[in-house]
């Protein structure tokens, strides 16, 4: 992926986790690379932690570092990455401030990109200071998530941003999308005719979305007894994935076709009656376990975490899809912390074949499957029956295995390094558009506003365990189980 376009990448919250973790990261993986990104290209941090430049690189030493090149840092790579970062001390409390940036950067080269990894209260703040020094223009702006508590906030933020940023500057980031077997699953289904007349009701079962962590809340206590694992997970990255999955095929891969198809899917998503939410919603909280050996506490005593907390850390839910291709088949989604084992996943169940002269085994559910996994491994697994070796007709499982660090000789592009490569580029398909975000809210609004009303707590799991059991019940009543519970 090769590039002349020049850029100066303002990045706000210049000394977060975020900054340290992946963007700061994965501009240096493409820096290292060569190519991908313009000589003349600078990064500027903005931040208010720090006194000045040197400061800001010593911090970036301590704190990208170790964070970068699994293999080791190549000195010289990263020495000449730190020729690119410049640093603007701002509060972003003063909106005065923000001369000093427009004054930094004015004779920069290129588009600008402002990245706010900042808290969603800041957005808008931020906006309205870069058009009073009227750096709005020649610019993209990239909003992290979460955006807004409801569809109400969310809509406050998008119309104040939209005042300021058109349409096609604005770059709502879900990393998932970004990730290589997320596209590989487009390139599977729209690439190759193998699958296409399999991926609809007459052939396929359920299907399962999974994003379970290992991991408690950590150093966001606050932050995340004030979302909880609905807001956090599941109104973006799990519906898109949902939407990604069950797309139709779009005229293009341009931008517009591709979220066009996206939005299509959010709007078929059958709506939510609140009478039927006990029976289609599970929500958990973690109590506390063992996970690898280790004892881990429970989420309510967790620093920042309220000790009566009723937020949920843990999310299953059945959505249904009101169209041709799909209706009838439950898509599962589920998410939660302290979970058994960090993984994200997409099954797709296939029906099994209507009649078999091999044996009861062909005539099970799920024989026949596909798994896409998106961490921490990247595969996709396409599971058949084949018969054993030896006397008889024994039926096993065998699979096909696609794993992308072994097929693919050239390493694997990270998702925030192409998420990135596309804002400085101006590609928008792998972003969120503002009428997929408010359909997304529209459809999760229902089971919001009934957990809040109803003043029931969680239902416990224990640290460790793949959630509650009636997770588990409600997969039973359409006589199939998480993927786990079957290996």
């Amino acid at each position: 992926m090769q590039t002349d376009s020049s850029f100066t990448f303002v990045l706000f919250g210049g000394t977060g986790d975020l900054s340290m973790r992946k963007i700061l990261p994965a501009l240096f993986e493409a820096h290292r690379a060569g190519g991908m990104l313009a000589d003349s290209g600078k990064i500027v941090a903005v931040a208010r932690h720090v006194a000045d430049r040197a400061d800001y690189l010593e911090w970036v030493n301590e704190h990208v570092k170790p964070h970068v090149s699994k293999n080791g840092v190549d000195e010289t790579a990263w020495a000449s990455f730190l020729d690119r970062i410049e640093f603007v001390k701002i509060d972003l409390g003063n909106p005065e401030d923000f001369a000093l940036l427009r004054d930094a950067v004015s004779d920069m080269p290129g588009i600008r990109v402002f990245y706010l990894a900042t808290g969603p209260s800041l957005f808008v703040p931020i906006c309205r200071a870069l058009a009073s020094v009227g750096l709005n223009e020649n610019s993209r702006i990239v909003l992290e998530k979460p955006l807004g508590y409801d569809l109400k906030s969310s809509n406050a933020i998008n119309d104040a941003v939209g005042e300021i940023f058109a349409e096609e500057q604005i770059y709502r980031i879900d990393h998932y999308l970004g990730k290589e077997p997320v596209q590989n699953l487009l390139a599977l289904r729209f690439g190759n005719v193998l699958f296409e007349p399999l991926w609809r009701r007459e052939w396929v079962e359920s299907i399962q979305i999974t994003i379970a962590e290992e991991l408690g809340v950590e150093a966001r206590g606050d932050f995340y007894d004030n979302t909880g694992a609905l807001r956090d997970m599941v109104q973006n990255h799990l519906l898109q994935l949902l939407s990604i999955v069950a797309m139709e095929p779009p005229h293009s891969m341009d931008s517009d076709s591709v979220r066009d198809e996206k939005l299509r899917v959010l709007r078929a998503l059958k709506p939510i009656d609140p009478r039927d939410i006990s029976k289609i919603a599970v929500r958990g909280q973690y109590h506390a376990g063992v996970i690898r050996g280790n004892a881990v506490p429970a989420y309510a005593t967790e620093p920042g975490v309220k000790p009566d907390s009723t937020t949920e850390t843990f999310v299953a839910v059945k959505v249904e899809i009101e169209n041709w291709r799909w209706a009838g088949v439950p898509f599962f989604l589920r998410t939660g912390k302290r979970l058994a084992d960090r993984v994200a996943e997409i099954v797709v169940n296939f029906r099994a074949v209507p009649h078999s002269a091999l044996g009861a085994s062909a005539l099970r559910g799920g024989a026949n499957r596909l798994v896409i996994r998106l961490q921490p491994n990247e595969t996709i697994r396409l599971y058949c029956l084949a018969k054993q070796p030896g006397e008889g007709m024994n039926l096993a499982s065998v699979h096909l295995d696609l794993a992308f660090d072994r097929f693919f000789r050239e390493g694997q592009m990270e998702a925030y390094q192409r998420l990135l490569l596309d804002v400085i580029n101006g590609r928008l398909a792998l972003f969120v558009r503002r009428d997929e975000q408010e359909a997304a809210w529209r459809w999760v609004e229902p089971i919001l506003d009934e957990w809040a009303a109803s003043h029931k707590p969680p239902k416990p799991y224990a640290a460790g365990t793949w959630g509650p059991a009636a997770a588990s019940a409600m997969l039973a009543q359409h006589d199939t189980c998480w993927l786990e519970e079957e290996n």
